[in-house]
C-alpha cells in the first residue's frame, strides 16, 4: 500500500495476501495501529490508503499548491452534486432556482472533485454527475453519509435565515386555504 500509486481496493489488496487471509479486518487493525502516527491508513468509499495525520499535514503539504476560491455558484453546485448524486445538469440548475455556466462543472471537474457518471435514460440522455473520492479525501470523509445533514448546517450557523424564512413561505403557500365567508358557485 506505501508503494500504491493511489488508493487500493480490498481485492486488490487481497491479491497479495494469502489466500483466506481476513483482509477487512487486517486493515481495520492496521488502521487502528497507525491512528497516532504521523501517517494514517484510511477507507475513501471502498479503497484503502495512507495519508500524512491532519494534524501534520499543514507541514507536510507542497508550498507550489495555492488554494482556489470557489465562486458562490461553484460552491453550491458542488454541495448539489453531493448531496443529490448521481444529478444531470438540469437538476442541478432546478435545484439552485439559476441557469448553471459549463465553466462551474468545468472547474469542479478539473479540480477533481466531480466526474461524469454516465447518462440518465431518458429523452436526450443527460448526462449524469457525481462526486469523486477525490472530493471525499479533500472534505476528509469516509462516505457521502458523513455530509452533515440540515440540523447540524443549522446548528453551525451555514445556513442562511433568509433561504429558511423562503422555504417556510413556500411551505405555508402550499397549503390548500379554504375561506368559507365568500359564497361560490354557479347559483351566486
Amino acid at each position: 500500500m506505501f508503494a500504491a500509486d493511489g488508493p487500493l481496493t480490498l481485492d486488490a489488496i487481497a491479491a497479495h495476501l494469502p489466500e483466506q487471509a481476513p483482509v477487512r479486518a487486517l486493515l481495520e487493525e492496521v488502521e487502528t495501529m497507525y491512528a497516532a502516527r504521523g501517517i494514517n491508513l484510511v477507507r475513501r468509499g471502498n479503497r484503502w490508503h495512507f495519508q500524512t495525520a491532519p494534524d501534520l499535514f499543514h507541514i507536510l503539504r507542497r508550498a507550489d499548491a495555492a488554494p482556489r476560491k470557489l465562486s458562490r455558484a461553484a460552491i453550491e453546485t458542488l454541495a448539489v452534486i453531493a448531496y443529490h448524486e448521481p444529478v444531470t445538469r438540469a437538476q442541478v440548475e432546478e435545484i439552485r432556482g439559476v441557469s448553471l455556466s459549463k465553466g462551474t462543472l468545468d472547474l469542479l471537474m478539473e479540480m477533481g472533485w466531480v466526474r461524469p457518471a454516465g447518462r440518465r435514460e431518458v429523452p436526450g440522455r443527460p448526462l449524469l454527475f457525481a462526486t469523486t473520492p477525490g472530493f471525499l479525501a479533500h472534505f476528509n470523509l469516509r462516505s457521502r453519509r458523513d455530509l452533515p445533514g440540515l440540523d447540524e448546517l443549522r446548528a453551525a450557523g451555514l445556513l442562511d435565515p433568509l433561504a429558511d424564512a423562503l422555504e417556510a413561505a413556500r411551505e405555508e403557500q402550499e397549503e390548500p386555504v379554504l375561506n368559507f365567508g365568500e359564497a361560490s358557485g354557479p347559483g351566486d
